[in-house]
C-alpha cells in the first residue's frame, strides 16, 4: 500500500494498492539514482542552452572565449552523466532472481521517470470556466487523481503493479475528455524523461502521459519476468508470460501512439525491445524444455540442437537490430554484448547436441532407418560433400567425422562467448561467465572423449543447422490494459454531453408554474434529459426556457445523471408556487484551432528546447510560467562412454553441487560436473 502522511491529520491513505514508494530494495534504489541523474542532465541542459544562446548574442571575443570553455566542460559532464545512467541500464543483475546461481541472467527494462504534476489550480479553473461549478467542490477528486500518478512512479514488481498503471492509463482518456479541450490549452505540461538518455520531453496534451505509462507497463513486465524463479516450471511459465505480456504491451504502443517524440518509444526502438523480450521468452520456453532432463536418445538431442539454434537466431536478430544506427548510440553496450553471447552461446549448444547425437548413437538393428534419415534430413539445410543423410547413419567413419566438425565448431563458438564476454566491461555477472566456462568445458571433454591420436587432423566445416521449435514465443496483449474505472469527475455530469469539446451557457434558473399540471413542455433522452415539444406561450418559455434545453438541477436535486422517469417523479408534485430548476443551452462548438506548442523535446547535439529548461523543479504554478511556443517537431525518426546414461542437462554456475530442488539427475549440473560420466551435458 502507498502510505501518505497529512502533518495536521496524520491522514493514512492505504488504498492504493501495487505501490510501495518506501521500499530499499535494489531496484528502487536504481530507479532513485535513475531520477537524481535525470535532474542531474536537465541542469546541464539548461546551462548548455544559456551559454549557446550567450554565444549567438555576444560579438566580445574575450566574452565566446569564456562560454566556449564553459560549454566543453557542460558537455563533459553530460557525457559523464549519460555514462552513468547506461550503467544504471547495465545493472541487469540487481533484476535477477535473488536465488539464481544456474542460468544466464535476463535484461530488463528501467521505469521512465517523470517530474511532479499540480492538478489543483488548472483543473478547478477549467471547472469553473467551463463546467460553471465552484471548482473547490472538486478537491478531493483531484486530489485522489493526483495521488494515483504520484503511486505510478513507484509501481510494486507484481501483477498489483502492473494493475495500478493500467489503472491510470484507463483513467488518462475520461481526463483528456472532460478538462482537454480542442479549442484551449490548459497550461500544463507533462514530463518525461527519455529511459536511455535522460532527455526530457514535454507535451502540453496527454498522448505522452498515455505512452510513456504503457512502456512502464512493459518495463514492469520484463522486470517481473527476470524476477521469476527459472528453476521450477512454473517459474518459467510465469517469466514466458511476463515476456510474452511485455513485447505484446511495446507492440501496442508502437501501434497507437506512432509519433512519440522520446526517442526510447520510437518506432525503430520499439520493435528491437519487442524482438529482445520475444528472444528472452524463447530462451525461457528452451529452459523449460531442458529442466526435467534432456533424454540422451538420437531424437531428443536432434530436438534440442534445434531449439537451441532458434533462441540463437532470434538472439542474432536482436544483435543485428541494436547494432543500427541510431538504436546503438542510444543502447547500452552490455545489452549488444548480451544478445552477442547469447547468440554464439546457443548455436555452440546446438552443435554439441548434433555432435551428442552422432558420436554417443550408432544405427542398431533394431533402430528405425528411415525415421532417423528423415530425421537427420531436417536437421540440415544441406549436406557436404554430397554426402546423404543414410550414408552418415550407416558408415561410423562417417557418422565420427561430421560429429567431430560439430563439436569443434561449438568449442569455436564458446571461446567466441567468452572473449566477447572478457571485452564487457560490467564484472558483476560471474553466473554468467562461469556458465559459459562450464560449457566450453563441456565441449573440450566431449572431443578430448573422441580424439585419436593415430588419425588425420581434419578441417571439414560442420554443416548449419536448421532452427525449428515447438514453441515459439508469441506477443500477448494483457487484459490489465484495458481496466473499467470509475470516472472521478462523474459529478460533472454523463461523459457524452459534459465533456471538454461541448460549449453551454451557463446555467439558467427557470420557475415552472404548471397550468392544469401542464407544464407546457415533455422530456425526452437518456441523461440527462432535454427539454422538446416546448410551448411557446407557456409560463417557462417566457421565462427564458428553449427547445433543446438540458435540466440539471431540480430544486435542490442534482439530476445529470437522472432520466426520464426520475425527473418526472421530481415534477408531478409541483404546486401552484412552482418550482426551481436549472437548465443548460448547447452551444455552437468553434473549429477547432491547431494544438499550440504540443511537444517540445531534447536533441542532444542541438540546443534544447527553452520549454523544458525555462521550468524551475520546484515551480509548479502553470500561470507563472512564461514561455516561448514553438511548433510541434516529431522528427524522430534502436561418445559417453556409458550407454546406460539416461539424461542430459545444461551447465550452471552452482558450486553446492545438489540444487534445492534435489532431481536424481538435475538438470543443471555443477559448472565442475563435465567429466561426470552419469550425465552426458
Amino acid at each position: 500500500d502507498c502510505m501518505s502522511l497529512d502533518g495536521y491529520g496524520c491522514k493514512l491513505q492505504l488504498d492504493i494498492l501495487g505501490c510501495n514508494p518506501f521500499a530499499q530494495t535494489g531496484r528502487s534504489k536504481l530507479q532513485n539514482k535513475r531520477a537524481s541523474l535525470n535532474q542531474q542532465i536537465i541542469k546541464q541542459m539548461r546551462m548548455r542552452a544559456g551559454a549557446e544562446n550567450l554565444l549567438k548574442a555576444t560579438s566580445n571575443n574575450k566574452v565566446k572565449e569564456m562560454v566556449l570553455l564553459e560549454l566543453s566542460y557542460v558537455n563533459s559532464n553530460l557525457q559523464l552523466l549519460m555514462g552513468q545512467l547506461e550503467g544504471l541500464n547495465s545493472s541487469v543483475e540487481v533484476y535477477q532472481n535473488a536465488h539464481e546461481t544456474a542460468n544466464i541472467p535476463l535484461i530488463a527494462l528501467g521505469l521512465k521517470e517523470t517530474k511532479d504534476m499540480d492538478f489543483s489550480t488548472p483543473f478547478k479553473d477549467f471547472i469553473l470556466e467551463h463546467y460553471s461549478e465552484d471548482g473547490s467542490n472538486f478537491e478531493d477528486e483531484i486530489s485522489d487523481l493526483m495521488d494515483l500518478r504520484q503511486a505510478c512512479r513507484t509501481p510494486s514488481r507484481n501483477e498489483a503493479g502492473v494493475e495500478l498503471l493500467a489503472k491510470y492509463f484507463s483513467h488518462l482518456p475520461l481526463i483528456e475528455s472532460r478538462f482537454f479541450s480542442p479549442t484551449r490549452q490548459t497550461g500544463i505540461f507533462f514530463t518525461w524523461y527519455d529511459s536511455f538518455t535522460g532527455v526530457p520531453v514535454c507535451q502540453q496534451n496527454l498522448s505522452l502521459e498515455k505512452a510513456s505509462i504503457l512502456f512502464n507497463m512493459g518495463a514492469l513486465y520484463s522486470q517481473i519476468g527476470t524476477r521469476c524463479d527459472r528453476q521450477t516450471i512454473v517459474g518459467l511459465e510465469e517469466a514466458i508470460s511476463a515476456f510474452q505480456k511485455a513485447a505484446g504491451t511495446l507492440n501496442h504502443l508502437k501501434e497507437t501512439f506512432t509519433h512519440t517524440p522520446s526517442y526510447d518509444m520510437s518506432p525503430a526502438m520499439l520493435s528491437m525491445l519487442i524482438r529482445m523480450m520475444l528472444a528472452q521468452a524463447q530462451e525461457c520456453l528452451f529452459e523449460k524444455t531442458a529442466l526435467p532432463g534432456i533424454r540422451n536418445q538420437f531424437y531428443s538431442l536432434l530436438k534440442m540442437a534445434q531449439e537451441a539454434a532458434k533462441v540463437s537466431e532470434i538472439y542474432d536478430q536482436v544483435h543485428q537490430s541494436m547494432i543500427q544506427t541510431p538504436i546503438k548510440d542510444n543502447v547500452p553496450l552490455l545489452w549488444s554484448t548480451m544478445a552477442q553471447i547469447k547468440t554464439n552461446h546457443y548455436r555452440s549448444m546446438a552443435h554439441f547436441f548434433v555432435a551428442s547425437a552422432l558420436l554417443d548413437h550408432q544405427l542398431g538393428p533394431s533402430d528405425d532407418e528411415d525415421q532417423q534419415e528423415k530425421t537427420l534430413s531436417q536437421v540440415y539445410d544441406r549436406i557436404p560433400d554430397g554426402r546423404s543423410p543414410l550414408d552418415i547413419l550407416k558408415k561410423k567413419d562417417e557418422r565420427d567425422r561430421i560429429g567431430k566438425a560439430h563439436i569443434r565448431k561449438a568449442i569455436l563458438g564458446h571461446e567466441e562467448a567468452l572473449r566477447i564476454y572478457s571485452l564487457c566491461h560490467n564484472n558483476q555477472m560471474d553466473v554468467l561467465e562461469e556458465i559459459l566456462k562450464a560449457s566450453h568445458q563441456r565441449s573440450l571433454h566431449k572431443y578430448s572423449e573422441n580424439e585419436n591420436e593415430d588419425e588425420f587432423t581434419d578441417y571439414m566445416e560442420a554443416p548449419d543447422i536448421i532452427s525449428k521449435t515447438e514453441h515459439k514465443a508469441e506477443m500477448e496483449v494483457p487484459a490489465t490494459t484495458k481496466v473499467k474505472v470509475t470516472d472521478f469527475f462523474q459529478r460533472l455530469g454523463p461523459l457524452a454531453v459534459f465533456s471538454a469539446k461541448q460549449r453551454w451557457t451557463a446555467p439558467r434558473t427557470i420557475r415552472l408554474r404548471p397550468e392544469d399540471r401542464d407544464l407546457g413542455f415533455t422530456l425526452k433522452g437518456e441523461t440527462p434529459v432535454q427539454v422538446v415539444s416546448l410551448d411557446p406561450l407557456c409560463p417557462a418559455a417566457a421565462d427564458g426556457l428553449k427547445e433543446g434545453d438540458y435540466i440539471v438541477a431540480v430544486g435542490d436535486t442534482d439530476c445529470k445523471w437522472m432520466g426520464v422517469s426520475e425527473v418526472m417523479r421530481l415534477l408531478k408534485d409541483v404546486n401552484e408556487e412552482g418550482i426551481d430548476i436549472q437548465v443548460v443551452s448547447m452551444m455552437e462548438s468553434n473549429p477547432p484551432m491547431p494544438t499550440k506548442s504540443a511537444t517540445f523535446c531534447g536533441n542532444l547535439p542541438k540546443t534544447y528546447s527553452m520549454i523544458c529548461l525555462a521550468h524551475d523543479d520546484d515551480d509548479n504554478n502553470p500561470k507563472a510560467r512564461k514561455v516561448t511556443k514553438k511548433p510541434s517537431f516529431l522528427s524522430w525518426g534502436l561418445k559417453n562412454k556409458l550407454k546406460s546414461v539416461s539424461t542430459l542437462s545444461l551447465p550452471t554456475a552452482d558450486h553446492s553441487g545438489a540444487l534445492p530442488w534435489n532431481k536424481p539427475c538435475p538438470t543443471f549440473p555443477s559448472s565442475s560436473s563435465y567429466n561426470n560420466d552419469s550425465a552426458l551435458y
